[in-house]
């Protein structure tokens, strides 16, 4: 089965483009792209894009699921949909899960939900340590063997520097990915702002932005001391910046992301103490966030993530202090992004850099690209769709969203994941 979709603006990150063409569809994979006008070839079946964008499917890295545990919360089903109504083609999923991924058969329970369940790719992630607890690590050969695409305690950083070592030199041995949160624990403990004289005036627990510089340099020594594959997921402050920028400049096998949340919202957005403003690393100032921006612009921040974590109405609905962290960003990460395109902060390429190439050639997957052989995880959007967000509109089971009523701009239109329409 050939798919022909003609009359689309192709967004290709690999080569840094925006430019009208055609893409054919060859059963699972890219068959073959060209420029508007040049000899189109046949096809059994026809797409117009009608000049809208098409541009490779998001790879989404840390994602929670709630299976197995809190499945009321998110299940693999209802992330799925809501994945492949955002433009997510793959899904890279967080252990942090009740009991945590930590052996190889509870990752197998994982991914045999995920394939029957969910429309998109799943790739599991596993825990460092058994119980995300941060005393021993866990068997990682034995669940890289089982398809663990990388390892994390997600947010309980270990704070045992001897075992983290120890940990990241055996992932070496082994080629493993570690990705890392990058928060000094103690400082950050019950934390739910940023420090600064906006957190004073609202009376609120907060953080030093320093925490993330200091738990960074603390990864990058590690680091170097035992050159294993890293990936810092979220840096939000520019006093983690140089730090991360001397660490490429040196060598080192490190990438880092950030959130879209981080990108796009700064700390005055919880001035009247909504908890779905409520996020781990807290919202920070609206210098960080420029800064930040800066950083996916010129490629030393890598990746942005949806970082997706479903809370119920009940963890979320109490003083924002006592509230649980996280909001659910599958279906807002594309047009949240595109207020930065909007905005003349980052062009339609650079986004997809960091949302699709830059997480696929991290993960060592083929996907990200527009190139012939590729596989055909594409989305089609339209960039300028006006819209009200309604929350209870969400494909997921949880529905808390900081953008609940936001006007927002940007829909997708169709998701192919191998090739197949799993939207529109």
């Amino acid at each position: 089965m050939k798919t022909l979709l003609t009359n689309a603006r192709l967004i290709d990150p690999e080569a840094q483009t925006d430019t009208p063409g055609w893409l054919l569809i060859d059963g699972t994979a890219i068959g073959a792209t060209g420029p508007s006008g040049a000899g189109e070839p046949a096809a059994d079946h026809i797409v117009d894009c009608d000049g809208k964008c098409l541009a490779p499917g998001i790879v989404d890295i840390g994602v929670k699921v709630c299976e197995p545990g809190e499945r009321h919360k998110e299940s693999y089903r209802s992330a799925g949909l809501a994945a492949a109504a955002g433009g997510v083609t793959t899904m890279v999923t967080r252990p942090d899960t009740l009991p945590a991924i930590d052996t190889p058969e509870v990752l197998e329970f994982v991914r045999r939900r995920a394939n029957e369940a969910a429309p998109v790719n799943v790739l599991p992630m596993a825990a460092l340590t058994k119980g995300r607890e941060g005393r021993e690590m866990t068997e990682i050969g034995f669940l890289l063997d089982a398809g663990a695409v990388g390892f994390t305690d997600c947010d309980r950083v270990i704070s045992d520097t001897k075992v983290f070592s120890r940990a990241l030199t055996y992932a070496r041995s082994l080629g493993a990915l570690v990705i890392a949160h990058v928060q000094e624990p103690i400082l950050s403990a019950a934390a739910s702002a940023t420090s600064g004289k906006f957190a004073s005036l609202r009376g609120l627990a907060s953080v030093t932005p320093m925490a993330e510089r200091m738990a960074l340099d603390r990864d990058i020594a590690v680091l170097e001391m035992t050159g294993a594959r890293y990936h810092a997921d979220q840096i939000t402050t520019a006093r983690a910046l140089p730090a991360l920028e001397r660490a490429k400049r040196n060598g080192l096998d490190i990438t880092a992301g950030t959130s879209i949340h981080h990108l796009t919202l700064n700390e005055m957005d919880v001035s009247d103490y909504r908890t779905f403003f409520k996020v781990k690393p807290p919202l920070r100032s609206e210098d960080d966030r420029f800064a930040t921006v800066d950083a996916v612009r010129s490629g030393l921040i890598d990746i942005i993530s949806s970082m997706h974590t479903p809370q119920d109405e009940e963890s979320k609905r109490l003083p924002f202090d006592e509230a649980a962290s996280g909001a659910v960003a599958l279906e807002t990460l594309l047009p949240a992004a595109l207020r930065l395109f909007h905005a003349d902060q980052l062009s339609l390429p650079q986004l997809f850099r960091a949302l699709a190439l830059n997480p696929a050639k991290r993960l060592g997957l083929p996907a990200g690209r527009l190139a012939p052989g590729t596989p055909a995880d594409l989305v089609l959007f339209d960039p300028d769709k006006p819209f009200v967000l309604d929350r209870f509109k969400l494909r997921s089971k949880s529905k808390n969203t900081p953008f609940d009523g936001a006007r927002m701009q940007g829909k997708v239109l169709i998701t192919f994941v191998g090739g197949e329409k799993v939207f529109g």
